[in-house]
């Protein structure tokens, strides 16, 4: 008997790859969404450390290096900025990105499902053939020894 051969298998391989290439995307864009959120964070507690220790000064020691603090942190107000602006970028990328990939995902399943039935028709179809083979054979066996006899 012939083997079970699918029409769309082509499709749903191109579409396994196309949602695993998505998968891979976003699993890269998550990791690129954690860095720049790790490197803010680290922006964010230098910060926070550096006006700590200055509060901690003596005045004398204070007013110099708040003014040294107050002189650079245009430059640091502005990568942090940019560092939001990065991440919120990304985030919005990620959402997308995962959309996609659901939505690829969903197809998939979609098409899987349709070749498991397909199959599953394919096998019933092919059992009732050998059933009738093998009915068609019982019967001419009977039949032949019924007319030897006869």
């Amino acid at each position: 008997m012939k083997r079970f051969v699918w029409r769309l298998q082509r499709v749903l391989d191109v579409k396994t790859k196309e949602e695993q290439f998505k998968r891979t995307e976003l699993f890269r864009l998550t990791e690129k969404l954690a860095e720049k959120r790790g490197e803010l964070l680290m922006r964010q507690r230098i910060l926070q450390e550096i006006m700590t220790a200055i509060s901690k000064e003596t005045s004398s020691r204070r007013l110099g290096a708040q003014a040294f603090f107050l002189k650079h942190a245009a430059t640091n107000d502005e990568q942090i900025r940019k560092l939001k602006n990065a991440i919120q970028t990304l985030e919005a990328e990620q959402r997308k990105k995962t959309a996609e990939v659901l939505a690829a995902k969903r197809f998939t399943e979609g098409l899987e499902k349709l070749r498991a039935e397909s199959e599953e028709r394919f096998v019933r179809e092919r059992e009732k053939l050998e059933q009738k083979a093998l009915d068609d054979g019982t019967t001419m066996t009977f039949a032949r020894k019924g007319t030897m006899t006869g």
